[in-house]
């Protein structure tokens, strides 16, 4: 059986495991403790070198990471990607513009609040995020004011990998009552079927 290697409560593996629930696909979740090192065993680190999560294991032995790839690889030929060059190609510039102006915003905020409790000496730090993070948001809003979705009509896995941390942003000092377009969008990617929480 196929087999993810995560954190559900990791908005970069949260994205995997909704997209393949979405999909439907059969897999075996293997729970990582990367706060305990668990993605840093000379086992783990066999299957993927960079030693972080999430990590797909395919059953002929291949593997493959970083979350984005994962997502761009179970989306292919499926609702969830596009069968137009120029929609693709919007797709993953939602996907880049998560993971450069956008994860390590919102994540980072999140990851100082939430799960370090804010420590003094990262404060500094996290209010700065605020306004990186908040441009992000703003940017995403503006787009889903003018579209249900990030690429149009049609839910995708630029939505999917968006949603992952802006759902939970307001764990790391985010207001997302200020974007009633994202709060909106929110509540349509909830109510789509197949759709499981991060907890």
């Amino acid at each position: 059986m196929l087999k993810v290697y995560g954190d559900i409560q990791s908005g970069n593996c949260y994205k995997v495991k909704l997209l393949l629930s979405f999909l439907d696909i059969e897999h075996e979740w293997l729970h990582v403790n990367i706060l305990d090192g668990e993605s840093q065993t000379h086992e783990f680190l066999k299957k993927n070198p960079n030693g972080k999560i999430p990590t797909v294991e395919f059953t002929d032995g291949r593997f493959l990471s970083e979350s984005n790839a994962i997502l761009t690889y179970f989306a292919e030929d499926t609702n969830y990607s596009s069968s137009d060059k120029f929609g693709r190609a919007k797709i993953a510039q939602w996907l880049f513009f998560e993971q450069y102006s956008h994860e390590p915003c919102i994540a980072v905020a999140r990851f100082i609040q939430f799960y370090l409790g804010m420590p003094i000496e990262r404060k500094a730090e996290y209010e700065a995020l605020q306004i990186s993070g908040n441009k992000a948001l703003a940017l995403i809003n503006d787009q889903l004011s003018l579209t249900p979705y990030l690429v149009g009509a049609q839910i995708s896995i630029a939505d999917i990998a968006l949603y992952a941390y802006t759902h939970v942003a307001h764990q790391g000092g985010f207001e997302l009552a200020l974007y009633p377009s994202i709060e909106a969008w929110c509540l349509r990617i909830k109510s789509s079927p197949g759709y499981i929480p991060m907890a």
